[in-house]
């Protein structure tokens, strides 16, 4: 039996996929994994896009969104507007 890595980035193939993906991130609470899933998303759309829409390098954007990158909030932010999403808060319950 042959096996092959899975790419979560096969799956994203809908803009409805990719929020609930992003959701479940915040959901968890994990910044890694929210990282992640921002980077996978970003991925999906495609790299070289989303980081000219942010105002980012591509080699930039690759570096901050990887598992050992550092992104500055405020790079999350431009990376989530560029992926045409926002953040809205709501009270926990």
């Amino acid at each position: 039996m042959k096996t092959r890595p899975c790419d979560v980035v096969d799956h994203l193939k809908t803009e409805e996929d990719m929020v609930n993906y992003l959701e479940a991130a915040f959901e968890d609470g994990d910044p890694s994994l929210i990282q992640a899933a921002i980077g996978d998303i970003a991925r999906a759309r495609g790299m070289t896009d989303i980081a000219r829409n942010a105002g980012l390098g591509r080699e930039s954007l690759y570096k901050s969104l990887n598992p050992s990158g550092n992104p500055s909030f405020a790079t999350v932010l431009k990376v989530i507007k560029a992926l045409g999403l926002s953040l809205r808060l709501q009270k926990q319950t």
